[in-house]
């Protein structure tokens, strides 16, 4: 996989070793509390109120933040005072690298020009359809509230790769699907690798493991995870003017050869790279 982030890179370089990465992680985590984390500590909202919160982000395109002040736990003035201090603080990786003693600053500073050297071509600027469409307006806004879902819903980092048009839906460990209808016909595939599928379950279940899961329940959540994109996707298509019916999700296990595009159809690739070689991918079945 050519597309890289900054640890990895450096680890893949030989200038920085595996342990070193995992402390300046470990330091990042200790250090850049999330904005519900951030407003607990500061003494202004419980636990509880950050998952009403979480729970109300299932089918409202909103950010945390905003959510917060809307279900009267935070104040404006009060968010305002959060984002600040986080801000302040935020701590990135190769900051981490130097405090833990595995880069100097000016060697940060030329490992990180190499790096965005290396990663010019795969960087993508937005979400832009190689191809033109009645409607691609509305499949720009899926991919985007699907980046949007894996932030907050799974809490994931990852990186979007440039959207390409597949001639194969490329193996992976399952699919989960959603047939959409109405004004569209089209239908929506995410692609997870195993370890991944295990990360989506411990979000919607809320779970710190989920070793002990039967295969089916780990599968609905993928699944669950479909539904709420989706539902998302349908509402803001229909403030947009346009029908959108959902259907109950699929879960598919293709084979290793992957599964060929069926003729009538052009399938959008949206590659979603998750850190610690987990991968994900968006795919958009639009019938033409």
């Amino acid at each position: 996989m050519a597309v890289k982030f900054f640890g990895q890179f450096l680890v893949e370089q030989g200038i920085v070793t595996s342990e070193a990465l995992l402390n300046a992680i470990n330091l990042q985590d200790k250090n850049n509390l999330k904005i519900g984390e951030m407003a607990m500590e500061m003494g202004l909202i419980s636990p509880a109120d950050i998952q009403r919160a979480h729970n109300a982000q299932m089918s409202k395109d909103m950010r945390l933040g905003d959510l917060l002040v809307e279900m009267g736990f935070l104040t404006l003035a009060q968010l305002n005072d959060v984002i600040t201090r986080q801000k302040n603080t935020h701590l990135y990786i190769g900051e981490a690298l130097v405090q833990v003693g595995a880069l100097t600053s000016s060697e940060l500073q030329k490992h990180l020009d190499a790096f965005k050297a290396d990663q010019a071509k795969y960087i993508s600027n937005g979400i832009e359809l190689p191809i033109t469409s009645a409607h691609s307006e509305i499949w720009e806004m899926t991919a985007d509230l699907t980046y949007k879902m894996v932030t907050r819903v799974l809490d994931l980092q990852f990186r979007p790769g440039k959207c390409v048009v597949a001639t194969t839906l490329a193996p992976n460990f399952m699919l989960a699907a959603m047939d959409l209808s109405g004004d569209v016909e089209a239908r929506y595939l995410i692609s997870v690798s195993e370890g991944l599928q295990k990360t989506i379950a411990k979000a919607i279940l809320n779970e710190t493991s989920v070793d002990d899961e039967p295969a089916e329940v780990l599968e609905d959540t993928v699944m669950e995870f479909v539904n709420v994109v989706c539902g998302n996707v349908a509402a803001k298509a229909s403030q947009m003017g346009i029908i959108m019916n959902i259907n109950p999700p699929v879960t598919i296990h293709p084979p290793a050869q992957g599964l060929p595009v069926p003729d009538g159809h052009t399938a959008l690739s949206f590659p979603i790279h998750i850190q610690d070689g987990d991968t994900m991918e968006l795919v958009l079945l639009i019938k033409n």
